[in-house]
């Protein structure tokens, strides 16, 4: 299985222009978000033959919101490969960003193999632990299918703000 993303371009944007306009109508009509997933054969003037390209293309508040991509699995229907393949593997990408960034996975600076293995394990062991809290005591509620980064900061993070307050009359000045 092979795909990737391309690019938006003129030639691509003359291709989709009609269906954008379509879906533009449809939102303006109905005030929803517009979605078509559909397909065409396309080559760049750098490739050696056309290829096949998915496109999703969607009309909302924001307008248009067109994506590309190109594949080589044949047979499968448009929308199936885009919503359960493609999509599905961005996820993945989705989660692999978090576990970096948002729960440390990246903290691998020691110089001994075990160490590095170790903070990694910790980092996809919260992973886990931010999924399964999302599933189960999260269910129905806001942070349902929220980010680690927000259930950490909304839930997990405890902030506090030390004051001191000094009573000016009890302290002696001496001048």
């Amino acid at each position: 299985m092979s795909g990737f993303g391309l690019a938006r371009n003129k030639r691509l944007q003359a291709r989709v222009q009609q269906a954008e306009e379509i879906l533009k109508d449809g939102y303006e009509h109905t005030g929803n978000k517009q979605r078509l997933v559909s397909e065409f054969t396309y080559a760049a003037d750098s490739w050696n033959r056309p290829r096949r390209v998915l496109t999703r293309l969607e009309y909302g508040a924001q307008g248009v919101n067109p994506r590309f991509v190109v594949t080589n699995i044949a047979g499968s229907d448009a929308m199936q490969l885009y919503d359960l393949l493609y999509c599905a593997r961005g996820e993945a990408e989705n989660r692999i960003k978090e576990a970096q960034l948002d729960l440390f996975g990246t903290r691998a600076s020691c110089h001994r193999f075990a160490a590095n293995q170790f903070r990694l394990l910790l980092a996809a062991l919260a992973c886990t632990l931010m999924q399964r809290l999302g599933e189960t005591a999260l269910r129905g509620t806001e942070l349902e299918r929220a980010s680690a980064a927000t259930i950490r900061v909304r839930l997990l993070k405890i902030g506090a703000a030390p004051s001191v307050t000094i009573d000016v009359r009890s302290v002696d000045l001496e001048i």
